[in-house]
């Protein structure tokens, strides 16, 4: 397969890495002095896992010139989608399928509106990493993992294409039985501990082991736990508690990039997780009192970084 890597941040850098470095066909889009120092260096990859390195790198920030892809994994900040699915127009063929690998639960859609619904698989990622320097990706947490799937849920042979490719690179990887199931548990994770981590500014150690802060991580998840029921999501039972026990097993130090794009004050993705709840919490009369909390106090700092 001919995959593109859609944004080869931290994200896009460590599994577009792992791909090229077991030998399937990888073109990375990329921009400024990161696409430069690929172009000229490679790609070095940091990993607790162990270290490697892709070079020489395909890499470019034109798309219109990339030709014959067969599948693009989006791995771009939630705000920057809708310029994603335009730019990946040219480089779409009648059988080109498009993974979205973003912490939100909006993409597939947001992707579809664009692209036309048969293009679009629904998807997530784990991993805690961070562009260390131009070229330089950092993983430093969490065992790396993809997983993806139809959107209605059907057995397809580009899915498990797809899914052979990251076998051969040694990545987990899985098609559950319910993306959106998959989806929306990453979600209740990523929302709670980057909305948490952004207000209290200190990395999951010290909030999750505050008894206060702790019991806020723990109404967060429920906030949101509630607001995918009302979704028609049918997250399990036991949801919360198995991913409060999670947080806990996640090295001290780590921090979910939202909390690191605001404590550097860019641009953030707090419309796309905690926004998002609010919103979804007021279409269906659900109270979010913890999330509503954390976006409203951050909105200032957000419409700044964004110049407004």
């Amino acid at each position: 397969m001919h995959i593109v890597i859609f944004g080869a941040g931290s994200i896009g850098g460590y599994f577009g890495g792992r791909l090229a470095n077991a030998g399937e066909t990888v073109t990375f889009i990329a921009r400024g002095v990161h696409l430069q120092a690929m172009q000229v260096d490679g790609l070095k990859v940091e990993s607790i896992n162990g270290d490697f390195s892709v070079k020489p790198v395909n890499a470019t920030d034109d798309t219109t010139v990339v030709k014959s892809v067969d599948a693009v994994l989006v791995c771009v900040k939630t705000w920057q989608i809708a310029r994603a699915a335009k730019a990946i127009i040219p480089m779409l063929g009648s059988n080109t399928f498009v993974v979205p690998l973003e912490n939100g639960v909006e993409a597939p859609s947001q992707l579809a509106e664009i692209l036309g619904r048969e293009h679009v698989l629904a998807g997530l990622c784990r991993i805690a990493s961070r562009i260390a320097a131009p070229g330089h990706i950092q993983h430093t947490a969490i065992d790396p993992s993809v997983v993806f799937g139809e959107l209605d849920n059907r057995p397809s042979s580009r899915s498990r294409n797809l899914l052979q490719c990251f076998e051969r690179a040694g990545v987990l990887v899985e098609i559950p039985p319910d993306i959106n199931v998959a989806v929306w548990q990453k979600f209740l994770f990523i929302s709670a501990v980057s909305g948490i981590g952004a207000v209290t500014r200190v990395p999951m150690g010290p909030f999750r082991s505050q008894p206060e802060t702790h019991q806020m991580l723990k109404e967060a998840l429920q906030e949101c736990y509630s607001v995918a029921l009302a979704q028609g999501i049918h997250l399990p039972d036991e949801s919360v508690a198995n991913t409060l026990a999670y947080v806990d097993t996640l090295p001290p130090h780590t921090m979910a990039s939202m909390q690191r794009d605001i404590m550097d004050g860019r641009p953030s993705e707090l419309e796309a997780q905690n926004g998002a709840i609010v919103r979804m919490g007021q279409m269906y009369n659900i109270p979010t009192p913890v999330h509503s909390f954390i976006y409203n106090s951050l909105l200032p700092q957000e419409n700044l970084a964004r110049g407004q």
